[in-house]
């Protein structure tokens, strides 16, 4: 007998006559011995079985496995982290719960650096109270300028400029030629350790410079070396188109209230300082901190940038400082993203011709 068929005992006859001697008898079927056969958990990514079974002595399949679909995965969210000024950070990303599989990558953000107004107002606090600047040649004093006007910062916390490369040249015997700093870590043997034309670099180098000369003597002199090393309007400054130098700076003081400044004609009424040809002016924008500004036009000469700071004196009145630039794309836009964004405040001044100054 098998698992499903029925078997016979064995039997005799006879091998001449063929009578039956011994009759079989029927055995029955044995029936399937089940022996389990192992299913397949699902995951994630792949499918699984469920449990079957089959006889153990045929192999025949009693029970057939059945298929389980993956499972997917169960995504949740790996938390980002914001970039800060000096740390980078990561986007959002996702993973899989069950298996820990990333399944949406983060990004890195860079480090969004120091605003420009900022990193100045920290500058400025270091710096401390009437800082006197040193540096090497002019063009930093220009760019700083430059950056105060765009970024809308107040300057008249610095007290002044000194250029080394004056006492130095007047101390070392030299021309009235610039000189790289490089040259004068040279005549010094100074080692050059910090990256060149970097700009904590080139201060570290100006300081080490500096020590080499007698600072005493030569800030002392300094007035009459400006003088005498460069003619009167070719300064190094002038002579560096990107670096802007105020047209003109005068103080108008005595005024009862800043609304008597603006009614006064000597400090609105605006010469070309190119031509001394009449200017048309826009609106004054108020930019906080007693600070105004306008846009001039001259129609042979372009336009002019005109900025005024408003000081209040011991005596309750006030000055005004008036610096007249020429106005670069870069001034024209700042002007307009500010003329866009300000609300009319106090008094509106129209657009007027200004009349050329009675020449003295």
């Amino acid at each position: 007998a098998t698992c499903t068929e029925k078997g016979l005992t064995g039997g005799a006859k006879c091998s001449v006559c063929g009578e039956i001697l011994s009759a079989q008898e029927e055995i029955p079927e044995l029936g399937h011995k089940e022996v389990k056969i192992e299913g397949k958990s699902a995951t994630c990514t792949e499918k699984g079985l469920t449990d079957g079974t089959k006889c153990s002595v045929c192999g025949e399949i009693l029970k057939a496995q059945k298929e389980i679909p993956a499972l997917g995965h169960k995504e949740v969210k790996i938390e980002g982290k914001s970039a800060t000024c000096t740390e980078t950070g990561f986007t959002d990303g996702a993973k899989c719960s069950v298996c820990g599989k990333v399944t949406k990558e983060q990004k890195e953000i860079p480090a969004l650096g120091h605003s420009f107004k900022d990193a100045f107002e920290s500058f400025r606090e270091w710096c401390g109270d009437d800082p006197v600047f040193i540096t090497w040649g002019c063009d930093d004093k220009g760019i700083m300028e430059q950056n105060i006007i765009i970024h809308d910062l107040d300057w008249d916390w610095i007290n002044g400029w000194i250029n080394l490369q004056l006492i130095y040249n007047m101390q070392t015997g030299g021309d009235k030629n610039q000189k790289s700093l490089a040259t004068a870590m040279e005549h010094f043997e100074i080692e050059q350790t910090r990256v060149a034309h970097d700009a904590l670099g080139d201060a570290y180098n100006t300081a080490l410079v500096a020590s080499k000369l007698d600072m005493r003597e030569g800030l002392a002199q300094y007035d009459n070396m400006s003088k005498n090393l460069f003619s009167p309007g070719k300064s190094s400054a002038a002579s560096s188109s990107d670096t802007p130098e105020p047209l003109e700076h005068v103080v108008f003081p005595g005024y009862g209230s800043k609304a008597d400044a603006f009614a006064d004609a000597k400090l609105s009424l605006i010469s070309c300082p190119h031509c001394q040809g009449e200017t048309s002016n826009q609106r004054w924008i108020n930019q906080g901190d007693q600070r105004y500004m306008n846009l001039y036009s001259c129609p042979q000469c372009g336009s002019l940038l005109v900025r005024l700071k408003f000081r209040k004196q011991e005596d309750s009145s006030w000055s005004a400082n008036r610096l007249i630039y020429d106005a670069d794309d870069g001034m024209l836009d700042f002007y307009r993203s500010k003329a866009a964004l300000s609300r009319r405040r106090g008094r509106s001044h129209s657009v007027k011709k200004n009349r050329p100054a009675a020449k003295q």
